[in-house]
Formats: structure tokens, C-alpha cells, sequence
């Protein structure tokens, strides 16, 4: 989405994305996002030296964007040694990291840790989260390298579909529905939180006749499964245990009317993709106060809990059922952040960022030639 938005606010803008072979091992152009996609390295950290390769076949870049996470690229520093191998070379002009993920001292991969501390190398390091930031200052980290850009959102093209319409589209029986819909959405992990889930519906009694729990996702652990079945006999239950394209998940968060997010803390910083997802179908989001759900926890305080506690979930999910009405306009200063962080919005302080970086003295300022995105 973010090289889709950035060719929408600068079309003159050239736009490479080096990517994992995992989707396609032969490079095309993209017309969604105007990108032309080189799929090189292989996701986990290796052939990562392909990236040298493909600089000097399109002549090097103003800019080179890593979009890291340790998923992608290992916990080594290879990529960090790469990207200023680039710069050096004349391949890159300026250097910008993305870090998804930022661990802290209680983290079990002390490896990241030490990833971490080599950031300084970078023109500028991009967080998601006031906690990412203040983390990677306490680790060392020039606090003027480091710039807090929020993570996108996309306002739900399907808000205005009827919800016949919407289980038309995801292939649901009318008849399968009944009462408010409940949707989990997203990959199935063990830090989803359905064991709380299921203690919490377990405890709701009289009030489960009135939901019908959507859960829909592939499984990443599947000791979660054991709770779904369980579910199943609580509930009425649909469950998809399949991915979900960009397309499926916004017409089920737009067929939603309550969105669940009961995550469980883990030991790093992250600001949660589903989250933003959910936020921009403008739909009441019940979730826990862990660090990937900050944003929730400041702007809607009122609908998150503690995380791994039923009892508080099964009282903040009678009070959204008994007073609906109310809290959609509780939810009012989540729905206007937003709007404030549309990906076109997100999209230009990218820009305006990397013509900071470009600016020369006594020269105008003006937005990169071409732009390496490598994720």
C-alpha cells in the first residue's frame, strides 16, 4: 500500500521493490503500485547479496527503503552490512529502515538486541510507535535518526454494502447468522488469545444465544485449534481456516459489528497491521492493552482490557452488546485517527522524509528519482 500511495502523490517517481521469491521468482511490473518487483532473496536471510545485483543492473537509487523484520531477513546483520556496502558504492544515496519489530532486554532472542545497536549505520531508522522509539533511544539509537511515521490505514471501500450482499460475496448462508457478528480476524497464532476467548464465552451464558463468532485465518499454531472446537460448542461458530486476501478481510470487517482482538503480550514492540485494518472499517474493536494495540488503548481506553483475562472480556463484551448504540460514537477518536492515518496521508511524510534526506545546500528541495523499497 505504501508504494501504491506514494506513486498516487508523486507519479514522476521511479519505484523498485526488491521482495522474497515466495509469491513469483521472475520479476514484472506491478500495475497496482506502479513498482517494478525484482524477487530475489529467499525469506528467512538468504541470497540477501542479490540486492547488490539488482542496484547496479538499474544503475543504483536516491533512495534504499528496507522494510525490515526479522521473518524476512534472519537475526543476523547481513542486511545491515549490504545496504551501506550500497551506500559506499555509490548504489544508494541515503539508507532508510523501517524496523517492524523492536525488541527489549527481556526479549529471548538476545541476537536482536544486538541487531539493534548497529542501527546508527542508517540515514534514518522509521518506527511505528511512541514505545519503539523510546526503546531503540534506551539501546542507543541517536534519538535524530529515529522518525515515528504510524502505520497506514485503508478507509473499508465495502462500508456501504448491504450486509445480504456482503455474505453473498464471502459465500455465507443467511441462515448461519444470527444476532450481532463477532469477527477474529487474521493469522491464527498462539498469541490470538482464543483461549480467552473461550473462557470468556464460557462465562457469558444467556448472552452467546445473541453472537455469531466469525473466526477467519490461517493457522500459523496449531494448538489453537483445540480451542475453536471447543468454541464450536459454545457458540455459533464459523470458521475459515484458510488466508484471506485484502478483499475477503475487508468485506468480513465491513459484514462486522464488533471486531475482537484479545491478543496476548509477547516479549518485543510492534504495531498490529489488523489493527489498522480493522480501525479503517470504523467498527467498535474490543482488544487488550498489549504494545502492538497501543493506538487502541489511547484512543478508545474505554474498550480494552488486561490481557489474559476473561472476566474483563466477558464484561466489556455484555456492556457493547447491551449498549451498542453507545459506543460507536465512543469510538469516535479512533475513527478520526483513522482518517489522520490514511496511507496517502502516511504515504507523504514518507516523501516529504526522503526529501529531507536528498535536500543539498543551496539546491531546491525535490523528490527522489527513484526509490528501492526492499521488503
Amino acid at each position: 500500500m505504501l508504494t501504491a500511495s506514494l506513486k498516487s502523490i508523486s507519479s514522476s517517481i521511479e519505484v523498485y521493490v526488491i521482495a522474497d521469491i515466495s509469491f513469483k521468482s521472475e520479476p514484472w511490473y506491478d500495475d497496482f503500485s506502479g513498482a517494478y518487483i525484482y524477487p530475489v532473496f529467499i525469506r528467512g536471510g538468504s541470497r540477501l547479496h542479490r540486492i547488490i545485483d539488482v542496484l547496479s543492473e538499474i544503475n543504483g537509487t536516491d533512495i534504499l527503503h528496507v522494510q525490515h523484520d526479522y521473518s524476512l531477513y534472519g537475526y543476523s546483520d547481513e542486511i545491515l552490512r549490504l545496504i551501506v556496502k550500497a551506500r559506499n558504492e555509490k548504489l544508494a544515496r541515503k539508507i532508510v529502515l523501517t524496523v517492524h519489530t523492536v525488541h527489549h532486554p527481556y526479549t529471548d532472542r538476545i541476537e536482536a538486541i544486538e541487531f539493534q545497536r548497529k542501527l546508527n549505520i542508517c540515514d534514518t531508522i522509521i518506527v511505528h510507535s511512541h514505545l519503539q522509539e523510546f526503546e531503540l533511544r534506551n539501546q542507543g539509537i541517536t534519538p535524530t535518526l529515529i522518525e515515528r511515521i504510524p502505520h497506514g490505514t485503508l478507509l473499508n471501500p465495502y462500508l456501504g454494502y448491504p450486509k445480504r450482499r456482503l455474505l453473498e460475496d464471502l459465500k455465507v448462508d443467511e441462515g448461519r447468522v444470527r444476532g450481532l457478528i463477532a469477527v477474529v480476524p487474521g493469522f491464527l497464532k498462539r498469541d490470538k488469545g482464543l483461549d480467552v476467548l473461550l473462557e470468556s464465552l464460557r462465562t457469558l451464558r444467556t448472552s452467546v444465544d445473541k453472537l455469531t463468532l466469525i473466526i477467519s485465518g490461517e493457522v500459523w499454531d496449531y494448538s489453537v485449534l483445540k480451542y475453536i472446537n471447543e468454541l464450536e460448542k459454545l457458540v455459533n461458530l464459523i470458521f475459515w481456516e484458510r488466508y484471506l486476501d485484502n478483499s475477503e478481510l475487508l468485506k468480513l470487517n465491513a459484514l462486522a459489528d464488533i471486531i475482537l482482538l484479545p491478543y496476548k503480550s509477547v516479549k518485543f514492540y510492534s504495531i498490529s497491521g489488523m489493527l489498522h485494518l480493522s480501525m479503517g472499517s470504523l467498527k467498535p474493536i474490543i482488544g487488550t492493552r498489549v504494545p502492538k494495540l497501543i493506538e487502541l488503548y489511547q484512543h478508545a481506553p474505554r474498550l480494552t482490557i488486561p490481557p489474559e483475562n476473561p472476566q474483563a472480556l466477558t464484561r466489556i463484551l455484555k456492556w457493547v452488546m447491551k449498549n451498542y448504540d453507545m459506543i460507536v460514537p465512543y469510538m469516535s477518536s479512533l475513527y478520526s485517527y483513522a482518517i489522520r492515518t490514511q496511507w496517502y496521508r502516511m504515504a507523504q511524510r514518507h516523501l516529504n522524509l526522503y526529501m529531507k534526506l536528498l535536500k543539498e545546500k543551496a539546491e531546491p528541495v525535490t523528490p527522489p528519482k527513484t526509490l528501492i523499497q526492499v521488503e
